[in-house]
């Protein structure tokens, strides 16, 4: 009964739960609370734990109240509950985008529309890069010379489809080449 119980509370959450780890964690309170799993001072606890674990904070604090709740089988079906309804979703996205390529490649309409995904997708990713451009981020013009070349680099792809641009602007490779970049200059 409780393997059952912690599947449909996180289930529930993962469900439901919008805006990240530390939007969730007051309905993880209210089915610990609801349910009698542990005292409010094991779930601060648990929370403090989380916070300082590696990976999404709403998962880690499934995992310890499955764990703490009814032992290994609880961690791995807490975990399971809480990212089941995301995993889902992303199966059925790539499902539905895979049935549309397919059924749909050579159709001019479907190519543009990809094609200003893109666009919208390159907005979304200079929005986040935007929000972390602040003064205390960048130390002097040559981190604002790194940063515009990688920022450059990323988007190349976009517009000049070859081998070289699909060599350079790889994430990893940008990554390690800024981090390079940085250690070399300012080391």
């Amino acid at each position: 009964m409780i393997y059952l119980q912690l599947f449909l509370s996180f289930f529930q959450i993962g469900l439901f739960g919008f805006g990240g780890g530390l939007a969730i964690l007051s309905l993880i309170q209210m089915e610990v609370e609801q349910h009698g799993w542990m005292t409010q001072q094991e779930f601060v606890d648990i929370v403090a734990v989380s916070q300082v674990t590696p990976g999404p904070i709403g998962i880690n604090c499934a995992t310890y109240v499955g764990y703490t709740t009814a032992g290994l089988w609880g961690c791995v079906l807490a975990t399971f509950a809480i990212v089941l309804p995301s995993l889902i979703l992303m199966l059925s996205i790539c499902k539905a985008y895979f049935w549309l390529n397919r059924h749909f490649t050579g159709n001019p309409y479907f190519e543009q529309t990809l094609r200003m995904l893109r666009f919208t997708v390159i907005g979304l990713i200079a929005s986040a890069a935007l929000m972390l451009i602040k003064p205390t981020n960048f130390i002097d013009t040559v981190s604002w010379i790194i940063f515009a070349v990688v920022a450059l680099l990323t988007v190349l792809p976009n517009f000049a489809k070859n081998k070289v641009t699909d060599i350079i602007s790889h994430p990893i490779l940008l990554i390690v080449l800024a981090g390079l970049a940085g250690y070399v200059i300012y080391a």
